[in-house]
């Protein structure tokens, strides 16, 4: 909820600013009109828009003994029931609940003084006399006005088409739906200042409706100038009087050229994209295991599990014969992959065939061949992938105590809901061994990922990864599975 809350707001926010800037002093008003509308509701969709930036991280393989095991048990935290969003959400309520009852008790005040005054039928629009000395003022198609004004004739014909304008357009509905976001978005204020463009911008489309039939603006401006300080008792109708400012009078003798209105209406272009590329992308963790490019632990095990792996020495010369289950991790980097070349897995049928069959009788590892010997880079302060090196970083006793240190140190934020997935974080592990660039890929919200961050400035040193013994920077990902139980 807050990350829609956050999103729609820095979009709604972006999108206002635009308007003050490149469109309000400009005199293209239904374009205008269409842009603040088009603004509220793309602003409420664009949270629900997610475009995934794939970033893969590699599940370090399963395997007996092995350094780098995880994923055998969720890390799990019991919260305690957390009653301030239970208040919070209460006073939302409240607040909520007595707004609408006023929004609801305004259009029946409005609704009560077309049944009780008298109607006439006029255009396109019907005429309420009200017994008040008032401005017109438009609601639907309802154009309220003042019956001694009417009957003696004081209402001048500019004023009447203003309001006929408001009443063609529909001016209403849009002021009906500002009101409504207004009423369940009350806690922020931006909407008010969109009320107050989206109805400047209606009293533009009825002045240029006037200026264009009449043709004459300084008549109409002196008769707005004269009624300027005469109040309006209906805050959802479209008001004679609404924003009677400089801005108004100014836009009447205003020109926007069709070169120039192209350019503005251009320039939304990118910033619509810049909006939708910087909320709504999302890197996306991805778990990779050893079917993209190298073979599952266990199946090797089976298919080489008659296989004696012969193990040279710097001078090529065979100093040990081993099991694939007593290799080391270097060595077991330099084991024949069963793709024999290919770039995906064999099929089922063909796997249960290849270890029905079995591996070779024995197999030479060398790790002192030239096409076997990892390099380093010539920036001292290059970072590596586990691709890359000979031997993998470890954490002091193996994943398992890793994973027993974050269990004893995470503190699970309190949540009003049990919460469970994972959090993906990134790290790169240092030549001395620390922990340093921690960042999360994806969690699961509620602070999961600022905590996981906390916690692992706090993890002991690892054992750095190395190329042929020495020590290296080497980048880092991992999975930490979360699970609340309340």
């Amino acid at each position: 909820m807050s990350d829609f809350l956050i999103k729609s707001a820095i979009s709604l926010g972006v999108l206002l600013l635009a308007y003050h800037f490149l469109l309000e002093k400009e005199k293209m008003h239904q374009f205008n009109r269409f842009y603040l509308l088009f603004s509220l509701v793309f602003s409420f969709v664009i949270p629900f828009i997610t475009i995934e930036v794939i970033q893969k991280i590699a599940t370090p393989i399963i395997q007996k003994n092995s350094p780098i095991q995880i994923n055998k048990e969720s890390i799990v935290f019991v919260s305690e029931t957390n009653y301030l969003p239970i208040i919070l959400w209460s006073i939302y309520g409240l607040v909520t609940l007595f707004l609408t009852i006023r929004f609801v008790r305004n259009i029946m005040k409005i609704i009560t003084k077309k049944n009780s005054n008298t109607r006439i039928e006029y255009k396109n629009a019907q005429l309420v006399l009200l017994k008040e000395e008032v401005l017109p003022h438009t609601f639907l198609n309802y154009i309220f006005m003042s019956e001694m004004d009417y009957n003696n004739q004081k209402i001048e014909d500019e004023l009447f088409s203003h309001e006929l304008t408001h009443v063609s357009q529909k001016h209403t509905f849009d002021v009906l739906f500002i009101e409504f976001l207004k009423t369940i978005f009350w806690f922020n204020p931006i909407f008010i200042f969109y009320k107050k463009a989206i109805q400047l911008n209606h009293e533009f489309l009825a002045d240029e409706k006037v200026v264009n039939y009449y043709n004459n603006i300084p008549f109409y401006q002196n008769l707005l100038l004269s009624k300027a300080n005469e109040n309006q008792p209906f805050y959802l109708a479209s008001n004679l009087n609404y924003l009677l400012t400089k801005k108004r009078l100014i836009m009447m003798t205003k020109t926007t050229s069709k070169k120039r209105a192209l350019l503005k209406k251009a320039t939304l272009i990118p910033l619509l994209m810049s909006l939708v590329f910087s909320i709504c992308t999302k890197v996306v963790a991805q778990e990779t295991t050893d079917k993209e490019g190298k073979d599952n632990y266990l199946t090797q095990e089976a298919y080489y599990k008659k296989t004696t792996f012969k193990i040279k020495n710097e001078k090529g010369v065979i100093v040990a014969e081993k099991k694939h289950a007593q290799l080391t991790q270097a060595e077991k980097k330099l084991v024949p992959s069963l793709l024999v070349g290919g770039k995906t897995l064999p099929t089922k049928e063909k796997l249960d065939e290849l270890l029905k069959k079995g591996g070779p009788d024995e197999i030479i590892i060398d790790a002192f061949d030239p096409k076997n010997i990892k390099t380093k880079k010539e920036d001292s302060n290059a970072v590596y992938n586990t691709s890359e090196i000979t031997v993998n970083p470890e954490f002091p006793n193996g994943m398992e105590a890793f994973y027993k240190f974050v269990g004893e140190n995470f503190t699970m934020p309190k949540t009003p809901i049990d919460v469970k997935g994972k959090t993906y974080v990134t790290f790169i592990i240092e030549t001395n061994g620390e922990i340093s660039n921690i960042k999360v890929l994806r969690d699961i919200g509620y602070g999961t990922g600022e905590e996981a961050i906390r916690v692992l400035k706090l993890s002991p040193k690892w054992i750095p990864g190395k190329i042929n013994d020495e020590a290296v920077r080497t980048a880092y990902s991992l999975p930490i599975t979360i699970q609340t139980k309340s």
